[in-house]
């Protein structure tokens, strides 16, 4: 099941996502896709049917949730990744940064390069999304604690992740985290369609694919940095936990459009714009 938060010129509503294959990963403007609208938040309720139909057309698509807390980065989590960063290889304990809740935007909404920066990357990323309150989870128990998955593009600012000790400039700035096009949420009884230890993950710059990996090449599983993150922070209901990014990041540039995609969930883009 897909869970979409959009709007359709009001207030951000919920709705469930039919009538897009598997195959088709962006809704187009002649998409023949449409959103059984939802009551209230699937992180606080069960999905109910309000049994108003929105077209996809005439909805814009908003990031699929907004962190009430944080999002939670790993580094280093492909071993091809941390070589081409110039490390040895994969660090021994998995490196965490934070990004704020105000890094979050949507498809579409422009990636806006600061002026403190003179390199900004791209980093294509399966996303987790936190279903309820988690600490100390064993790695058995994550699948209770997560309500599904996104992609995610982890902009950053890599001059200043070079010369400054802390990630936070270089993680974490406004329009830093791009979340999208919607959730893939597991039916319990239902064979899942999508497997996210084993699928695969994309950027492409200006329709030119730039980066691709398979989520099966991960240093740590899913499961692995979902437990150990509960052992650092406490996680809350929407807290997106970033998996990590394959090897083959590269620049963007004011001008360029670059759009992220996990095989199985969908795939959307951003402008990038300097101000």
């Amino acid at each position: 099941m897909r869970i979409a938060r959009f709007s359709t010129g009001d207030e951000p509503r919920y709705g469930i996502v039919q009538g897009v294959p598997d195959t088709e990963t962006t809704p187009s403007g002649d998409c023949d896709g449409h959103l059984l609208v939802l009551r209230g938040d699937p992180l606080f309720s069960l999905p109910e049917a309000t049994g108003e139909v929105v077209e996809l057309r005439d909805a814009r698509l908003l990031s699929p949730v907004i962190p009430r807390s944080k999002v939670v980065g790993v580094g280093s989590n492909y071993r091809e990744h941390a070589l081409e960063m110039g490390q040895p290889g994969p660090p021994e304990t998995p490196v965490v940064f934070l990004k704020p809740n105000t890094s979050v935007i949507g498809p579409d909404v422009p990636v806006v390069l600061p002026g403190w920066t003179s390199e900004v990357s791209y980093e294509a990323e399966l996303a987790v999304v936190v279903r309820t309150l988690a600490k100390d989870v064993s790695v058995q128990d994550v699948p209770d604690v997560v309500l599904g998955y996104t992609v995610a593009n982890d902009v950053t600012a890599r001059d200043c992740q070079r010369t400054e000790p802390q990630w936070v400039r270089a993680k974490g700035f406004d329009t830093s985290c791009p979340l999208g096009p919607w959730i893939e949420v597991p039916e319990p009884g239902r064979e899942p369609a999508f497997d996210p230890a084993d699928t695969v993950v994309r950027a492409r710059v200006d329709g030119v694919l730039v980066q691709e990996g398979r989520t099966r090449d991960m240093v740590r599983s899913i499961a692995e940095l979902v437990s150990y993150v509960s052992t650092v922070f406490t996680l809350l209901p929407g807290d997106v936990v970033l998996t990590g990014t394959p090897a083959g990041v590269g620049e963007i540039r004011a001008g360029q459009r670059v759009e992220v995609e996990v095989e199985g969930i969908g795939s959307f883009s951003n402008p990038v714009v300097r101000r």
